[in-house]
């Protein structure tokens, strides 16, 4: 029998909104901490609001938000700030993803509120940081992909409207980075019984990203630029088209560049000192690919990911979301399941990549209604309904 998720016993208050502080509340709510989401009573998270809608609740909110208890309080009231406080003395972690000052000003920041519980973590996420002269700017997901330059390496090549990433991907990397310095802290609480201050921006999470351009850039001063589907340093390594279609092929390494070229039946490029070796490859593919692709056009994408598999040549389909939603191997690995709803029955969740031995990950119940645990928690901390 399995052993309780590695967080359980740990509790969390988000005050999140949208992205960053609610996917980051997940990750430790998957990993087993009773995380309370404390929420507005006049309308709650802002994804509340966001179609498609199922019965009047958000499809979008009941998968970002399991896992979770809905506390309604309003932090600007007096008595709202009391129950808070409260709650931080037998709390563990705090995230919040409010423009910086905003807990300041409702008088519920980490310097007032580690007084109270000097073991609290307490996790800010905002778009640039909370100092730095960005810091008061808004900040959006799309504004952090153009300013971290994100946006500058994505789109086709040569292509002149800019183009982002198709997830709100600093929105979600900032989360992930939020959650992981989270864990670091308890283990670092664990030493000195010590909380800490940790600040995570969606900005600085786009930037961290540029590992290949920042190893070209202060190497030789070359800016990164988009490249379409193809790898920053290593050819081939992109889509191809077949005659139906397209499909992803990496031959990085000498034994695949040479097993690609006897799939293709073109046996004699590995001599041509064009593309004699990898760094050759890349700074010549402009010619190389067209060589590549007067083969690859000429039969289906399914005839290419077989033989280029039989060979040992990593390879795959682009599929769109209902296909990776139906995948057979995502399937047999039982990475999708159903959380429970009060009102919506079953709702199937995007599973958690974290798959612990020991001690798995919760799944548990879908995003819950505004405020449906309000009496439970309060009646947890002695007050009553």
């Amino acid at each position: 029998m399995p052993s309780p998720p590695p967080l359980e016993g740990v509790r969390v208050l988000e005050v999140g909104n949208f992205m960053a502080g609610p996917f980051c509340g997940m990750q430790l709510a998957d990993l087993g901490a009773d995380v309370i989401k404390v929420e507005n009573p006049a309308g709650g998270d802002m994804v509340r609001q966001t179609a498609p809608f199922l019965d009047g609740e958000s499809s979008n909110f009941v998968r970002l938000n399991r896992n979770k208890r809905s506390l309604a309080l309003d932090l600007k009231s007096a008595s709202g700030k009391e129950v808070f406080r409260k709650l931080i003395a037998r709390t563990d972690i705090v995230i919040e993803n409010l423009r910086p000052g905003t807990m300041k000003d409702l008088e519920l920041d980490y310097d007032r509120l580690q007084q109270i519980n000097p073991r609290l973590i307490y996790v800010a996420a905002s778009g640039w940081g909370q100092t730095g002269p960005y810091a008061q700017l808004a900040g959006l997901d799309i504004m952090a992909q153009a300013m971290s330059g994100l946006m500058s390496i994505t789109g086709p090549e040569g292509g002149e409207e800019p183009v982002k990433v198709g997830v709100p991907i600093c929105d979600l990397v900032c989360a992930l980075y939020g959650a992981l310095a989270a864990v670091a802290a308890l283990q670092a609480r664990e030493r000195d019984g010590r909380g800490q201050h940790i600040d995570v921006s969606l900005f600085e999470a786009g930037v961290s990203l540029a590992v290949w351009e920042a190893g070209r850039y202060f190497a030789t001063g070359e800016v990164g630029r988009p490249l379409g589907s193809a790898h920053q340093t290593t050819a081939p390594y992109q889509a191809f088209r077949a005659s139906d279609g397209f499909f992803t092929a990496g031959a990085g390494s000498p034994a695949n560049w040479l097993a690609l070229c006897q799939v293709l039946g073109l046996e004699h490029l590995p001599a041509d000192p064009r593309f004699a070796t990898n760094p050759d490859r890349h700074s010549n593919r402009s010619e190389l690919i067209p060589l590549l692709e007067a083969v690859t056009r000429t039969r289906p994408v399914d005839y290419w990911i077989d033989a280029l598999q039989e060979a040992g040549v990593p390879c795959g389909a682009i599929q769109d979301y209902g296909e990776v939603f139906n995948d057979p191997h995502l399937a047999a690995r039982h990475f999708f399941w159903d959380a429970a709803h009060p009102t919506l029955g079953a709702v199937r969740q995007v599973g958690s990549p974290m798959r612990l031995g020991r001690t798995p990950v919760r799944e548990g119940g879908a995003g819950p209604r505004l405020g449906e645990h309000t009496d439970e928690i309060l009646a947890e901390l002695g007050a009553g309904s």
